[in-house]
């Protein structure tokens, strides 16, 4: 379907896409499941990567020609798309467009949880959920260069596999095993100090059951589908903290403004998460990159749950 470009705004950045992601957010949004919610229709899509075709007046920190990475709000499955100046992101050379569009949501996220949210520290012990999907491959490297020991749950050999060549130092198929039962015997019976959980359901309930005193559980998504009801008395006597994280409001999609500096400190985290991709400590892996006119077979291979890593959409080809 051929539409108008998006208009330029005095900061905006319109972007030559190349790349767009493919997320469970993304389906969600689709069904109407989500919490920010469009009347159609509706281009979805909220990371691109490609290369800067022209900027607003205002905008200092980009010229055309740079290769760029960008969050936007929807609009990301097209092959032109408009960002406002302060979520778009310079690409270093050694940063793909398929590997780049898992940072604006994905790799983001996961680093916001992780180092803002829970405040993980070296030497404590990091329990992923959903291990082998894109936010989960992230929370393992990210909590790996944080220092952490991290236990990985998937439900296939492949995921395992995946998982373990991420840098998870115990993965569990929790198909055969109870990683409740994992947890607290590889931890002398502690628990972990934090949990990275984008499955909910049953899976979050478990994890309360096998969390360390003062531990933070962190309720990253619904995919199981069922949206879990937190035990109060539970929080209480094991001294357990919920977090939440919503990197939206980070990026000015909330109703409510990001507090004054966020856009610099969202400029530094993804300037020191591009340095640990140099470094070889974070590998965005991608599943499959499907050609823009096959968006729905890229969303039945998500919906599936085949996925391994990411999937991408290649607007240009």
């Amino acid at each position: 379907m051929e539409v108008a470009p998006p208009p330029l705004s005095a900061r905006g950045v319109r972007i030559a896409v190349h790349a767009a992601g493919v997320s469970f957010a993304n389906l969600l949004v689709i069904e109407g499941k989500h919490q920010n919610r469009w009347e159609p229709p509706f281009t979805p899509g909220t990371e691109v990567a490609g290369v800067v075709e022209a900027c607003g007046p205002e905008v200092t920190l980009f010229r055309p020609g740079d290769r760029v990475v960008a969050g936007v709000r929807s609009g990301g499955y097209a092959d032109i798309a408009v960002a406002p100046e302060s979520t778009v992101f310079a690409l270093p050379d050694g940063v793909d467009f398929d590997a780049a569009v898992q940072f604006p949501t994905i790799y983001a996220t996961a680093y916001g949880a992780l180092k803002w949210r829970a405040h993980l520290q070296p030497g404590e012990c990091l329990l992923v959920h959903g291990a082998a999907g894109g936010s989960g491959l992230a929370a393992i490297e990210i909590g790996k260069k944080l220092g952490a020991t991290v236990i990985a749950t998937v439900g296939s050999a492949d995921k395992l596999t995946a998982a373990k060549a991420h840098g998870a130092d115990l993965v569990i198929n929790y198909r055969e095993q109870s990683f409740r039962d994992v947890v607290l015997d590889a931890t002398a019976g502690r628990g972990a100090d934090v949990i990275f959980d984008p499955v909910g359901g049953q899976t979050f309930d478990t994890s309360l059951r096998c969390i360390a005193p003062d531990g933070r559980l962190i309720p990253m998504g619904f995919a199981s589908g069922e949206i879990p009801t937190v035990p109060a008395n539970l929080v209480l006597v094991k001294n357990v903290t919920i977090i939440g994280i919503y990197w939206g409001y980070y990026m000015g999609w909330a109703r409510q403004a990001p507090p004054a500096g966020m856009e610099a400190r969202v400029r530094a985290a993804f300037a020191e998460m591009f340095a640990w991709v140099n470094d070889g400590a974070l590998r965005p892996r991608t599943y499959k990159a499907f050609g823009l006119s096959s968006f729905r077979e890229a969303l039945a291979a998500l919906s599936g749950r085949e996925v391994i890593g990411r999937v991408v959409l290649h607007t240009r080809q």
